[in-house]
This record gives structure tokens, sequence and C-alpha cells, in this order.
């Protein structure tokens, strides 16, 4: 019986120690268009807020969120050269007063009385410019790499707190990778 219990208590121990994981974003697809002055990203993703973050919107906590590109060329003999990278954010609020969501992008600010539609926009990003045409080379394979959570710096100080040890308040994707090439973008988007 006493090793039973050992082994029940070994246990507890190990669950406990696990780290918190974080609730997941996934990236549903993402895709690199062909523009005049270079190539803009388009990108879905699915999440939902867990019921804290919801709490925590609810009663006036904004949420901000980064999207996160990097394109990489790699070498066989050194690491992946960084040929560029960009970050935007996003900001879901609530306003209890006029009972509408709010999703800023930069200057850009829509509103929504819904949150599933508020969290439809947010899921979505259309025509971000995020790599100059002088920054590839035409026949050169890249690897384009995007990404999107919950910027927990951005939350109020006690929230913060909170997102180290509380799986509610951490909300990420794994980076999604393609192959990408920008002589096959520009036949492509003819």
């Amino acid at each position: 019986m006493n090793s039973a219990r050992l082994l029940a208590v070994a246990l507890l121990a190990v669950t406990l120690a696990l780290p918190a994981r974080a609730q997941v974003i996934e990236v549903r697809q993402f895709s690199l268009e062909s523009s005049p002055e270079g190539y803009l990203l388009n990108a879905d993703f699915a999440f939902e807020l867990t019921a804290r973050l919801e709490e925590a919107l609810d009663n006036g906590v904004p949420l901000s969120f980064v999207v996160e590109f990097e394109l990489t060329r790699p070498r066989w003999y050194w690491f992946a050269e960084k040929t560029a990278s960009a970050r935007m954010e996003e900001r879901l609020s609530y306003n209890a007063l006029l009972r509408q969501y709010r999703v800023s992008t930069g200057p850009l600010q829509r509103n929504y009385s819904a949150l599933s539609d508020a969290m439809a926009s947010l899921a979505q990003v259309r025509g971000w410019p995020v790599l100059e045409r002088d920054r590839v080379q035409g026949d050169t394979a890249y690897v384009a790499s995007v990404r999107m959570r919950l910027d927990t710096a951005q939350l109020p100080k006690p929230f913060q707190i909170t997102a180290l040890t509380d799986r509610d308040f951490s909300l990420a994707s794994s980076w999604k990778r393609m192959s990408f090439t920008p002589a096959e973008a520009e036949r492509a988007s003819r």
C-alpha cells in the first residue's frame, strides 16, 4: 500500500511540474501574393478566447495580438539567413457603454456588435505588405513563416503575472512555414 501512495504522489508531482500549455491558435493557411511594390501576406487563423480572457475583455481589459512574419534563406553550410521580418499588432477591446467590440490595427479601427464578428475580423489578415521586391532574388528558394500570439506584455501588470502561470492567458500558434520562390509567385499572380 505504501508503494501505491508513493506512486500516486510521484504522478501528482510530475503533473504539477509540467509547464502550463498554451491554448492553440491554428494557422489555417497563408500565402504571399505579388504586388508592384513587393509581396503581400494573406493569412487565416482559427482560435477562440478562453473563458477567462473573454471575461477580462468584457471587463474592459484590451487584448493585444501580434502577427509575426519571417523570410529566411536556407544555407547548407551555416544557419539560415534571415532575409526579412515584419510584425503587426492588433488590439481587441470592448466598450461596455456602447456594447461594441473594436478591432484596431494601427490607425484603422473597426467596430462590431458581436464578439464572433470581431474574432472573425481578427483571424483574417489580408494585403499586409511584408516584403519589398529588392530584398529577394527571383529564382532563390526561401522559407516564409508566420505565427500569431497574444502579447501578454501588453496586459495590465496583475494579468502579466497571472499569465506566467495560468494557461488561460497563454494563446499562441507555432510557426507555420512554406517554401517561397519569388519567380513562382510572379507567375502565379499573372
